[in-house]
């Protein structure tokens, strides 16, 4: 996990980043009746179960800080080191952090090690397709590819699972890349994309920025991508992957 990054980016990032309840709902179902759950990757608490016992695992200090009061007792460490006994939990849950792991064989190996049963897993398929804010960043296709996991590696690491889409409403509580598909003038705000690690990772972001601005001036984004208006959600490559071990 990169640790580094999201001390830089975590300043603020609880209130950018609030879980959306239809994204928490089909984590909830896909915990079935886990009591004891391992959150790795926990940031400031996103989608921890209220009535669960969790235990929070996050590397990053200044997301541990953000921490609400009354969640999740947190541990800082990595997903590649858990520092648990076997079969601690009853289910290991994470919620886009796979892509920061420095080791995926060794994180998903800790996973199965410290789970008695279910993981649930929150990623994005690199495959699943273009989404219209590439054409304005088009950089960030290629993190994708360079670091998200496919869908045949969950496979290859945890064995039989089950690889369900994860809709994005249009009105997207938690803002990470794609949760603004519906508002574009959104990605304009600087606030918005300091809780987008993409948006730290790629070089010639004020390019895209300006062509988008310019874009939605005229009405060449309309033009372009307005029949999403009319949509109450899409499929934009988000994926919920569960492992019943």
């Amino acid at each position: 996990m990169n640790a580094p990054l999201y001390d830089t980016i975590g300043l603020d990032y609880a209130n950018l980043r609030r879980p959306d309840p239809r994204i928490a709902a089909a984590i909830e179902t896909a915990l079935g009746d886990a009591r004891k759950v391992l959150n790795v990757g926990a940031g400031a608490g996103s989608y921890e179960p209220s009535d669960r016992e969790v235990t929070a695992l996050e590397p990053s200090a200044e997301m541990i800080a953000q921490r609400p009061a009354g969640a999740a007792p947190c541990v800082q460490g990595v997903a590649e080191a858990l520092p648990f006994e076997d079969d601690s939990f009853d289910a290991v849950m994470g919620v886009m952090t796979v892509h920061h792991w420095t080791d995926r064989a060794a994180g998903f190996a800790e996973l199965r090690r410290v789970s008695r049963g279910t993981i649930v897993l929150c990623t994005f398929d690199p495959l699943a397709g273009v989404q219209w804010v590439l054409d304005y960043f088009p950089e960030m296709a290629e993190l994708d590819r360079q670091f998200m996991p496919t869908m045949e590696e969950y496979v290859e690491r945890l064995g039989a699972v089950e690889i369900s889409p994860l809709p994005v409403p249009h009105d997207c509580t938690d803002g990470f890349l794609y949760a603004y598909w519906r508002r574009p003038e959104a990605y304009l705000d600087p606030l918005v994309r300091k809780a987008i690690s993409s948006f730290w990772l790629i070089e010639r972001v004020e390019e895209g920025l300006e062509r988008l601005k310019a874009d939605l001036a005229d009405g060449t984004w309309k033009a372009r991508y307005g029949h999403l208006l009319g949509r109450d959600s899409i499929d934009a490559g988000y994926r919920l992957v569960v492992s019943r071990g």
